[in-house]
């Protein structure tokens, strides 16, 4: 029932991945900081797939500024991730 509560309200905050998903399945589920960010990452990546494909279809998807946003800041994901895995999650919560 947490599970689905989660969902509800990641969905209408626009999943809302650091601010409210991650505080949720770490109180809610016992997840540990690191795997919920993961986990809140891969919720992203779908919702966010979906999302372009139907934002696409209508033709309102600029792929020219969308992938000059987009690639550089997988460079910022890298290191936040290499980062993110060195600190102790008593810090990072």
């Amino acid at each position: 029932m947490r599970s689905l509560f989660v969902v509800f309200v990641c969905a209408l905050f626009g999943v809302g991945g650091g601010t409210v998903m991650v505080p949720m399945l770490v109180l809610w589920r016992g997840f540990d900081e690191k795997k919920a960010t993961g986990t809140s990452l891969l919720a992203i990546v779908i919702i966010a797939a979906y999302a372009v494909i139907s934002y696409a279809l209508f033709g309102s998807v600029d792929w020219v500024t969308g992938l000059l946003i987009g690639i550089p800041a997988v460079l910022g994901v890298i290191f936040g991730t290499w980062i993110q895995q060195r600190i102790t999650d008593r810090v990072l919560s």
